[in-house]
């Protein structure tokens, strides 16, 4: 299988598939030794304010997703930057908009895993305070030693993001296969074995998440820790452009979704 096996927006009749074998397809476009591609750097006014590197390519197809198109169409989008020029990129992004703090985000930050540690290694060359690692999850569970290799840095962050509270859940709206639902927890575990800093939030939204699914996902949770459990970041779907269009492809009226913003 190649990339165009797999779905690029998710409907209901997208056929569920590994998103460890999507990540090694994507990495295939988007890795290329110790480079990775990007499509922009800037600050946000996200954790106070922060440089960020925006990304290309993803292993899981959310509905309600907030990234660009070039989740969807890696192909088609970013240009490569190896680690060192990314960082310099970072830290002179940082520099210029007043902030201390670096990520990179509009993707799967753990796709390209050489070039993300190379990343990591010129990081501890800065005097940034900070490098928050956004990530679902899936990659950091399926290789608890991509957990040690990155436990070795100081001054990293982990934010994994959970997506749903029981299987069918996951694959109802990630489009990867119900097994693979126990992988993030699994790298939540990795976490606290290497004594990497991090918290979990989740797509909670009760548009999205009912009551009870969300009940379930705090008990798996404090079943791993009550500490990362009672301190869950609650996320809340907001309307972006390609947000919208996912959701239309899946059989959501944005609209609808969206009428008591």
């Amino acid at each position: 299988m190649d990339i165009h096996s797999y779905p690029r927006f998710l409907t209901v009749n997208s056929k569920p598939f590994d998103p460890i074998q999507l990540a090694k397809q994507t990495e295939r476009i988007v890795c290329r030794g110790d480079a990775r591609k990007y499509t922009a750097f800037y600050a946000t006014g996200v954790y106070g304010g922060i440089a960020t590197g925006y990304i290309v390519g993803c292993c899981l197809r959310c509905y309600f997703c907030w990234t660009s198109f070039s989740r969807d169409f890696p192909e088609f989008f970013g240009k490569f930057f190896k680690a060192e020029r990314a960082m310099e990129l970072l830290r002179s992004t940082a520099r210029k908009y007043g902030v201390n703090k670096v990520r990179i985000s509009g993707g799967e930050p753990t796709l390209c895993k050489h070039h993300l540690l190379k990343l990591l290694e010129n990081f501890q060359e800065t005097d940034l305070k900070i490098f928050i690692l956004e990530t679902n999850g899936i990659l950091l569970g399926a290789d608890r030693d991509y957990v040690r290799r990155i436990s070795t840095f100081d001054r990293v962050h982990v934010r994994v993001s959970l997506k749903a509270g029981d299987p069918a859940a996951f694959t109802k709206r990630t489009g990867a296969i119900q097994k693979a639902f126990y992988l993030p927890f699994k790298a939540i575990e990795n976490l606290l074995d290497y004594n990497v800093s991090f918290h979990v939030a989740a797509m909670t939204d009760p548009r999205i998440m009912p009551k009870h699914e969300r009940r379930t996902l705090l008990e798996i949770l404090a079943e791993i820790d009550p500490v990362v459990a009672a301190n869950l970041e609650e996320e809340l779907c907001d309307p972006y452009e390609a947000t919208l269009v996912r959701m239309a492809a899946y059989g959501i009226d944005p609209v609808r979704f969206f009428k008591h913003e």
